[in-house]
């Protein structure tokens, strides 16, 4: 009798953990769940959508001489963010450390022509990109090098972090040439200017606009070595936050507002959002 009570109690005792365990694993399911589906309500719910960038990268997102941040990327946040009805907050982080800044929940996006490869797409969730780009060699304007063939024993400067960075490390002159790594690309340009190294690698889109608009002395060589495209990173889980941008995205571009904003920094046109 005693042995019989024994094994009841042990079984009820053996169905109680199991049936807290499943209460645990549903908990836990439905908090992953509400985790997704909350990802845009928890910024609506704040009023503030943080947005991370490195702040010197010209055109993008910036500092200007007034001390505020400004940019391509940044007009379209602000006019995203407006729409959605919450305040762009412009968190200027370390672009080497972008991905656990967004991990960690410091910043809502990485948005900053951020340049797509496998790596970012395996760790983020990815807008559709929405401008093309491609990486080229700038060089003082009296540098005698023409082309990526007179760049060999060359000291060329990138910045960390950088799909730049990736792309020349794996490229065929990476063997011949010496790299030289700075925080920011305006790092990389103003070590150029020094003398310090003798060409920089990084997004043509920058190059064209140092020369053009901020008149600097520079010359972009007649080849390069990708073509890329911008895109904006979320964490994976926040799949209708990124959904909701994307669809704004396309509502800016379908009424003229993109095509605005992007003339204003370019002087024409070069979205690629659909």
């Amino acid at each position: 009798m005693k042995k019989s009570i024994f094994k009841r109690v042990i079984c009820a005792a053996l169905a109680g953990v199991m049936m807290l365990g499943a209460f645990g694993c549903s908990e836990k399911e439905e908090s992953s769940s509400s985790s997704e589906v909350d990802s845009l309500q928890k910024v609506l719910d704040s009023g503030k959508f943080i947005l991370g960038l490195d702040a010197t990268f010209v055109p993008m997102g910036y500092t200007d001489e007034n001390d505020e941040i400004v940019g391509f990327d940044i007009d379209v946040a602000e006019e995203v963010c407006k729409r959605m009805g919450v305040e762009l907050v412009k968190q200027p982080i370390n672009w080497d450390t972008k991905e656990e800044d967004l991990e960690a929940g410091r910043i809502d996006c990485i948005w900053n022509g951020m340049s797509v490869n496998a790596e970012r797409a395996e760790r983020m969730n990815l807008s559709e990109p929405y401008m093309n780009n491609k990486m080229v060699f700038v060089v003082p304007a009296d540098s005698t090098a023409q082309s990526m063939a007179d760049l060999e024993g060359c000291v060329i400067g990138v910045q960390n972090g950088s799909t730049a960075q990736t792309i020349l490390a794996e490229s065929d002159i990476a063997s011949t040439i010496t790299e030289s790594a700075s925080a920011t690309n305006d790092e990389a340009l103003m070590q150029m200017e020094s003398g310090l190294v003798d060409a920089v690698f990084l997004d043509v889109i920058v190059a064209d606009y140092k020369i053009v608009t901020g008149g600097k002395d520079y010359r972009v060589l007649s080849d390069g070595l990708a073509e890329e495209e911008y895109a904006i990173g979320f964490r994976k889980e926040d799949q209708e936050l990124r959904d909701e941008v994307q669809k704004i995205l396309g509502e800016m571009k379908a009424d003229g507002t993109l095509a605005e904003i992007s003339t204003k920094w370019f002087g024409s046109d070069i979205t690629t959002v659909k």
